[in-house]
């Protein structure tokens, strides 16, 4: 159950901070304004409720995302690629590809 309310909050998160962030308009020229006085703004005292809003819901992707891995019955299983035949630090035994002439019946 704990596991459906976190996939839910990331999924949520997910998609409400990909629409705050394309529905925010241009505060400049881009890198030119990006460490002039335009970044002051952003970041300063003068940031609106929209930039907090960003922000938690940010902090709900993180946290939601952190705490499924960590309630996961597998967590610390260690990398897919390593449970995998074929995988990091397998052989590599040539001829033996799906699509190469070398194997076949």
């Amino acid at each position: 159950m704990i596991q459906f309310l976190l996939y839910t909050v990331f999924s949520l998160s997910a998609l409400v901070l990909t629409l705050i962030i394309l529905l925010q308009e241009g505060k400049g020229g881009g890198l030119t304004d990006a460490f002039g006085s335009g970044g002051t703004e952003t970041f300063g005292v003068r940031a609106g409720g929209i930039n907090r809003f960003t922000f938690g819901v940010f902090a709900a992707f993180v946290l939601s995302a952190m705490a499924a891995h960590w309630t996961a019955k597998d967590a610390d299983s260690g990398s897919l690629m390593q449970n995998q035949p074929g995988g990091i630090g397998a052989p590599i035994n040539p001829g033996s590809g799906a699509g190469e002439g070398g194997g076949g019946n």
